[in-house]
């Protein structure tokens, strides 16, 4: 059972980081392992010829790493990123995009995980990201 629930971390993601309320996260499943978050792209997150940009994709799926891993371990606001890769697969179409991730390790500074993002198809990714977050020791 995940130490906050989807609502629980929607709460903490608009009290703590309102910068991504414009992406409009929505957690429709978190558990121990897994997450899978969703968002409608607008005008302002496409690139010229329509397409969603890449920045957006990256936000996407940093913020997927980071609400999974607080799923885990509670609110901790300042975890952090310390990597994130993306490998763009194919041409995302505007509309809603969903980021499913989970947990491939969570050891006591590090975490990391993995995300596929699809648009469209939703059997038919258009990235894949591997990010990994240090975890602040408790004080």
């Amino acid at each position: 059972m995940p130490v906050m629930t989807a609502e629980m971390l929607e709460t903490f993601n608009r009290e703590h980081f309102p910068q991504v309320d414009h992406l409009g996260l929505k957690v429709a499943h978190v558990d121990d392992e897994t997450i899978e978050i969703r968002m409608t792209t607008r005008e302002r997150h496409l690139r010229p010829g329509g397409t969603v940009s890449g920045p957006t994709m990256m936000e996407l799926a940093d913020a997927g790493m980071y609400l999974l891993l607080l799923a885990q371990i509670g609110p901790v606001a300042l975890a952090v990123t310390t990597s994130l890769n993306i490998n763009f697969l194919r041409k995302p179409e505007p509309g809603e995009m969903v980021a499913k991730g989970r947990l491939l390790k969570l050891g006591k500074t590090l975490a990391v995980g993995e995300f596929s993002l699809y648009a469209g198809d939703p059997d038919d990714p258009v990235a894949h990201v591997t990010a990994t977050y240090a975890i602040p020791p408790k004080r």
